[in-house]
């Protein structure tokens, strides 16, 4: 009803409060120019800085909103609620620590109050974990009272994040359009169920104004766009990431830096994906996601080496029976001669389309490291599961090349009988000439095949 409440403050003689009222009406319509009018028209005293603070916090200003509450606090020590307001903003900020240091003052004097108890278990939630925060909440759960609505349903939302997603669908629903953040909790739990299109529909409307906001839906069209490879929605997410990381307020934040790797990584430009990743590295050392990203980075960098080493440091089995991490493990291994583990990765795996493109992958790369011995052996399948002439052709050259390293003395001479084995399976009017030309040489040189 902002539209009504508007026309009635109109009607009002002018003064300090439909000043205020305004400023914050113009807000809610995101009216720049009314907002400014506004702005200009407040004066230095209490009602209007607070007024100036509230504004400056919704719009994610939160250092400047500090710096007036401290002010007004420094002159009115007894406005105890203001320690809330400064906590909020820490918390905003990331500073949990802090925020907690600020809010210690307002609880020894209202220990019992709903809203800062709830941003203590907050904090607690970043600071520590889930099961501190729910400790924080326990009190407050059982003594709520009935006719404190929004305190209770506050307390049920958080308790969900909490507890990691449990119970998401039977609580935040019925929040989506009374707490916000219970629209981006569901959205995030819809994408760790996988359901990235509910998540899409829940998210593709809302017009983001905090950087959580648009992150979280630069990550929905991401996951969108690569599940059905629409480069629209990689465009979108590209630009979003990079709109959060070049702005002046996240440039410098831990997520901030994220967005510029993703957004680079979306552009395919891994050398810049990775002065980021490396400036935040530190803070995410055991972080499976985090260490996913920076080894595809670095292994498509050609640092394959040290790719390997953090591929290996993932414990998530989600993530270890990825496609794409198998994919990129495998050719980690064969860059750094150790064929064989490429292949036990392909013996693990199921017969698939995936299992299939693991195959191709094994067999072309250890062709190009003239690693001939599991070239042939992954070619050779290949051929059995399709006839296409170029997999004949594929193993018909590794098999070449496994003897060729055999006469050079770089391969075991034993390991011929399997060659011949492999070139058998063919029938191709090629295999007897070549299968001829190397018994002759077993038979010359004594190797028994």
């Amino acid at each position: 009803m902002y539209t009504q409440a508007e026309q009635a403050a109109l009607k009002a003689p002018k003064s300090r409060l439909q000043n205020r009222l305004l400023f914050h009406l113009a807000h809610k319509f995101s009216d720049e120019k009314k907002l400014m009018s506004s702005h200009q028209n407040l004066q230095d005293i209490t009602e209007d800085q607070l007024s100036l603070a509230s504004i400056h916090y919704m719009r994610s200003h939160y250092q400047e909103a500090i710096d007036i509450y401290k002010r007004i606090l420094l002159e009115n020590r007894e406005y105890l609620a203001l320690n809330v307001y400064v906590a909020l903003c820490y918390y905003k900020l990331d500073y949990y620590d802090v925020s907690q240091e600020v809010l210690a003052v307002y609880l020894q004097q209202v220990p019992d109050s709903t809203i800062a108890l709830n941003l203590k278990a907050c904090n607690h939630f970043r600071l520590y974990n889930g099961k501190a925060a729910e400790a924080e909440l326990k009190n407050l759960t059982d003594s709520a009272s009935s006719s404190f609505e929004f305190g209770k349903e506050l307390i049920k939302h958080n308790l969900v994040v909490f507890r990691g997603g449990e119970g998401a669908l039977q609580v935040l629903p019925p929040l989506v359009d009374v707490i916000p953040e219970a629209r981006l909790n569901l959205v995030i739990y819809y994408l760790r169920q996988d359901d990235v299109q509910e998540a899409y529909n829940l998210i593709k409307n809302l017009e983001p104004t905090a950087p959580q906001e648009y992150i979280l839906k630069g990550v929905v069209h991401a996951a969108l766009g690569q599940e059905m490879g629409s480069r629209d929605h990689l465009k979108i997410a590209q630009q979003l990431f990079q709109l959060v990381g070049e702005s002046a307020s996240e440039c410098d934040t831990l997520p901030g830096r994220q967005c510029m790797s993703s957004c680079f990584f979306l552009l395919r430009q891994f050398a810049n994906v990775l002065i980021y990743l490396n400036s935040v590295k530190s803070y995410f050392y055991n972080n499976d996601t985090f260490n996913f990203n920076y080894a595809q980075a670095k292994a498509a960098m050609g640092d394959f080496s040290e790719a390997e080493e953090v591929f290996l440091l993932i414990q998530s089995e989600k993530i270890k029976n990825d496609f794409v991490y198998l994919s990129w493990l495998a050719r980690c291994y064969i860059m750094n001669k150790k064929p064989q583990l490429a292949w036990k990765l392909y013996l693990k795996m199921e017969t698939s389309g995936e299992s299939f493109n693991l195959l191709q992958l094994i067999a072309n790369d250890c062709y190009k490291m003239r690693q001939f011995y599991y070239s042939a052996k992954a070619f050779d399948v290949l051929e059995r599961l399709d006839s296409n002439p170029e997999h004949w052709e594929g193993k018909r050259g590794a098999c070449v090349g496994v003897f060729q390293m055999i006469l050079a003395g770089r391969e075991a001479k034993d390991t011929l009988r399997e060659v011949l084995h492999l070139l058998k399976s063919t029938g191709n009017s090629q295999v007897e000439y070549i299968v001829r030309i190397m018994k002759k040489w077993a038979k010359e040189n004594r190797v028994p095949v």
